[in-house]
C-alpha cells in the first residue's frame, strides 16, 4: 500500500476552478493506478467514482457527471496526481478522496478495488 495525501480544497463560486492534488508519501507511485472518489453531504455511505488514471497516465476514465469539466493527470516523477476541476457546479460539493491500487498494466484503469486511500480533502461549491 501507499500513503496519500490530498490538498487543495475549498470554497468556489459556481462555474469556477479548482485543482486538487494527491502525493504519495513513502513510497512511489510506481506501478499504482489512481482514482479520485468523492462524498456529497448526507450521503456517507455512498462514494461516487470520479476519475482514474492508469499508471503510465496515457489512459482515462471519467464518471459522465464530470466529462469535460474535469481533467485528471499525473507527474510520476513528482509522485503527484492531479484534478483539474472546471465549471464546478454546487453538486459537485464533497470530500474528494484520491485512492490507488497496484497493476500489473501500465494502461489498467480500474474503477474499483482500490486499497490505499487518503483522508480527504472538502470541496464547496456555493451557488
Amino acid at each position: 500500500q501507499v500513503q496519500l495525501v490530498e490538498s487543495g480544497g475549498g470554497l468556489v463560486q459556481a462555474g469556477g476552478s479548482l485543482r486538487i492534488s494527491c502525493a504519495a508519501s513513502g513510497r512511489t507511485f510506481s506501478g499504482y493506478a489512481v482514482g479520485w472518489f468523492r462524498q456529497a453531504p448526507g450521503k456517507e455511505r455512498d462514494v461516487e467514482f470520479v476519475v482514474a488514471i492508469s499508471w503510465s497516465g496515457a489512459s482515462t476514465v471519467y464518471a459522465d457527471s464530470v466529462k469535460g469539466r474535469f481533467t485528471i493527470s499525473r507527474d510520476n516523477a513528482k509522485n503527484t496526481v492531479y484534478l483539474q476541476m472546471n465549471s464546478l457546479k454546487p453538486e459537485d460539493t464533497a470530500v474528494y478522496y484520491c485512492a490507488a491500487v497496484h497493476v500489473y498494466s501500465s494502461e489498467s484503469v480500474p474503477q474499483e478495488g482500490y486499497d490505499s486511500w487518503g483522508q480527504g480533502t472538502q470541496v464547496t461549491v456555493s451557488s
